[in-house]
């Protein structure tokens, strides 16, 4: 059984998914910052491959992402590092990044070295859904790899239906149809959206990001899907500490009090 599957079966509520820029701050930090994630209890990992032109992405990760590939990160070595880790890590792991790099590599080529390298899915967000259906699933299925499609507030409840329907895992639940960012709490209108999606029992479950940054915004995406992903806040304390295991405490510590 595929990992996001597993996981989604074994703990149903209060997952925890965490994302790091693959080669930042350092270019050999992958293997370090996986690890540290694991043993501290975290639910699931999203890598993000860098790219020069992160649409979606805020100031913290679109800088991680410049430096990353200051560094020389791309996908061959990212593939290389996760070979040589891949018997060490029992979480699911999920490849985040642009189309532009993904269809460069050949995406028939990255879902083989996904599936290689112990990777459970991926997040394209400027993956087009029809594209998704007739060009990208049908590889991704051969190789037992979820994609992931994202939802914002302005996503009709019929296009929600259709990606409920299509897809298998768990559906990305933007916070708002900003970019990516630390939030100090969600208003009410953002509340709105997470109740009403809620109220619409769809067949996969549902982790909130963007914005989920301290305990209030985190108790919130709990309490109202599956779980939460964090980016920013910790990207930002990889970039203040420049040790997985301190800045992994550091999150810990900041998301519970």
């Amino acid at each position: 059984m595929n990992r996001i599957n597993e996981l989604f079966r074994k703990k149903e509520r209060e997952i925890f998914s965490v994302y790091f820029t693959a080669g930042f701050p350092a270019i050999n930090d992958t293997e370090d910052i996986i690890l540290a994630l694991q043993n501290a209890g975290i639910d699931l990992v999203e890598v993000g491959i860098p790219f020069s032109d992160p649409l979606a992405d805020g100031p913290v990760i679109q800088e991680s992402s410049t430096i990353a590939l200051r560094n020389g990160m791309n996908l061959h070595l990212l593939f290389s590092q996760l070979e040589q880790i891949k018997d060490k890590v029992h979480i699911p792991l999920i490849l985040m990044g642009y189309l532009n790099p993904i269809m460069q590599y050949g995406f028939e080529n990255f879902c083989r070295d996904c599936n290689k390298t112990g990777i459970s899915g991926m997040i394209i967000p400027d993956l087009p859904f029809n594209d998704y259906l007739s060009d990208c699933k049908p590889s991704a299925d051969r190789y037992d790899l979820k994609i992931i499609m994202l939802i914002t507030p302005e996503t009709s409840e019929e296009r929600i239906r259709l990606i409920d329907a299509h897809t298998d895992g768990f559906i990305y639940m933007v916070s708002s149809a900003a970019t990516t960012g630390a939030q100090n709490q969600f208003d009410e209108k953002k509340l709105d959206y997470f109740r009403r999606i809620s109220r619409m029992n769809l067949r996969n479950p549902l982790l909130i990001g963007f914005g989920i940054s301290n305990h209030a915004t985190l108790s919130a995406a709990f309490e109202h899907a599956s779980g939460a992903i964090i980016g920013s806040r910790f990207i930002r304390l990889l970039a203040e500490e420049k040790n997985p295991e301190v800045a992994v405490k550091g999150l810990l510590d900041a998301l519970n009090h």
